[in-house]
């Protein structure tokens, strides 16, 4: 089944976007998003364009939402980068620790942004993010994006931007401490890739014919997001820019000449 999109504007999106998707004309597309099936609804996928930074921002997890009454609301994500301008960097972690005060006294004056560890990236690379990590996306990238469906974001910084800040929420869960590199990865060209395994879900880059022991971890339904070629979910086609529900990984044929991402949340 194809999952329904939405497209939407952000003062830090795009009027012009990578095949296969067109930005309205005057529109300026920050993010397309999959709606989330009934049968599925933890997860979220969403295409990410940017033109400006986005906010210095944090997420809280599972267990401080519940704390507060908003029931399960964490959110851990990943970013796969697909494109990126010569330049373009992500902001996740800090150079080096940092303490609440500190914190939220660079927060309010805008110190911050200096003070995040900005990687340069360039398309393959991907990053893990748990909740509780200060980010930013800067300018010039396009990312596929797979996490806990949750729309709770905390800004601490949004370089002057008239939007509301979180400053007590986000000091309340940001962890002031440098970006551990050992959730970043370099995906090849070719070849099968374990992304993500846990906690929250788990993430895999099929190239060509699904493996029999990747196809084993996969039980009940899953998102499909196919790269390259077309894939068919139970004799429909799903192609890139397009994101569909399996039922079972059974119900997917992968195309041999293709790359595809597929995803599934984890108990």
């Amino acid at each position: 089944m194809l999952l329904e999109t939405r497209t939407v504007e952000k003062p830090w999106g795009r009027d012009t976007l990578p095949a296969p998707f067109i930005a309205p004309a005057g529109k300026r597309i920050g993010e397309i998003w999959f709606e989330p099936p009934q049968d599925l609804p933890q997860l979220l996928v969403k295409y990410i364009f940017t033109s400006e930074k986005l906010s210095v921002q944090v997420h809280p997890t599972d267990e401080q939402t519940e704390a507060k009454g908003l029931g399960r609301q964490g959110k851990s994500e990943c970013w796969l980068v697909i494109d990126a301008e010569p330049g373009a960097t992500l902001g996740i972690g800090f150079d080096k620790p940092v303490d609440a005060e500190t914190m939220r006294q660079a927060a309010q004056d805008g110190s911050i942004e200096g003070m995040l560890t900005w990687h340069e990236v360039k398309p393959g690379d991907f990053f893990y993010i748990p909740a509780n990590t200060v980010h930013a996306i800067g300018g010039g990238c396009s990312i596929i994006e797979v996490q806990q469906n949750s729309d709770i974001t905390y800004r601490l910084y949004d370089y002057g931007r008239p939007r509301e800040l979180h400053l007590d929420e986000g000091m309340a869960v940001a962890k002031g401490e440098p970006y551990d590199m050992s959730r970043h990865q370099v995906v090849p060209a070719n070849g099968d890739v374990s992304l993500v395994e846990g906690p929250f879900f788990r993430l895999d880059r099929i190239d060509g014919i699904c493996d029999e022991a990747i196809a084993r971890k996969y039980r009940g339904c899953l998102l499909v997001i196919p790269r390259e070629g077309t894939a068919c979910v139970s004799e429909e086609p799903v192609t890139a820019g397009q994101c569909s529900l399996a039922r079972s990984i059974d119900d997917v044929v992968f195309d041999p000449a293709g790359s595809c991402l597929i995803a599934q949340p984890t108990p």
